[in-house]
């Protein structure tokens, strides 16, 4: 038995997470900034599930929260960085305030959690971090791009931490899922107040008021816990681990575009080198 501490368990994903790993018979410890939405899985399993209000983007949540856990359950074994919403603007429109807090969340509150559990996995030499991010970090759609950039931040950091930590006998990961029936795109997507009409045709269709895939998403959020379970517990976690048809599509579609503009543009990418002569000189 582990111990798992999950951000964001309110609704979702990050719901589906706490209640597959409490079945699966780990510890959880389910958090939410809200607390009283996740105070019905400690009910449920009083023995091996704690509630916790935990605002990551608050350094003073994160302290209690983590204190919390070692106290009821002697350390973290895997924490799950899922908190987070979505943000639809064009790049002219986003406002400051609101990409401030995008970042706030998505980034600095993972920073926060990683820092306060890594302590003690590095004492016990075990661990698992498991960092949410988004198929929106590859393919970047218009009205995503402060999202987007914030996930491609989440799986940069990841990527350095999973070097750093390998000889530790600790792993840190990301999971890059595609559109899951969550809420994703409705009570959770927030979006620039003031629309710039220059967009309508790009970011514009992207608003909440024109989005119609709330509801009618393909993923199951049920069988994504199973499968981040599964792939948790196997001991062989990979750096990235896509979830869904319409992600895996997406990013072998972009890998492909990637390579051809890599081809189209190689005798340019290999003209800048200093040539032998000078750099022998």
């Amino acid at each position: 038995m582990t111990t798992w501490l999950i951000t964001g368990c309110s609704t979702g994903l990050g719901r589906a997470f706490a209640e597959a790993a409490l079945a699966r018979g780990h510890n959880v410890v389910a958090t939410a900034r809200d607390v009283s939405t996740v105070r019905d899985l400690a009910d449920a399993r009083p023995q091996t599930a704690l509630a916790l209000p935990l605002d990551v983007t608050k350094d003073d949540d994160v302290t209690a929260a983590f204190k919390a856990a070692e106290e009821r359950f002697g350390g973290v074994d895997v924490l799950i960085n899922n908190a987070g919403y979505g943000y639809r603007a064009a790049v002219e429109e986003g406002e400051d305030d609101a990409v401030q807090q995008l970042f706030d969340t998505h980034v600095f509150g993972m920073v926060r959690t990683i820092k306060a559990v890594l302590p003690g996995m590095r004492a016990r030499r075990s661990g698992t971090i498991v960092n949410l991010s988004s198929i929106g970090a590859r393919v970047s759609p218009e009205g995503s791009g402060y999202y987007s950039a914030v996930k491609a931040a989440v799986e940069s950091l990841t990527l350095s931490l999973r070097k750093e930590l390998a000889p530790l006998g600790i792993t840190a990961m990301v999971v890059e899922p595609g559109a899951f029936r969550t809420d994703f795109a409705g009570r959770s997507l927030r979006q620039a107040e003031h629309a710039i009409p220059d967009y309508a045709e790009t970011a514009g269709k992207r608003r909440k008021e024109h989005d119609t895939a709330d509801g009618a998403q393909p993923g199951d959020p049920a069988k994504a816990a199973a499968a981040l379970i599964e792939v948790v517990e196997s001991g062989e976690t990979p750096y990235l681990l896509v979830l869904g048809n319409d992600a895996s599509d997406s990013i072998r579609a972009t890998l492909k575009a990637l390579s051809e503009d890599l081809d189209a543009w190689e005798h340019i990418s290999r003209s800048t080198d200093l040539d032998d002569k000078k750099s022998r000189s």
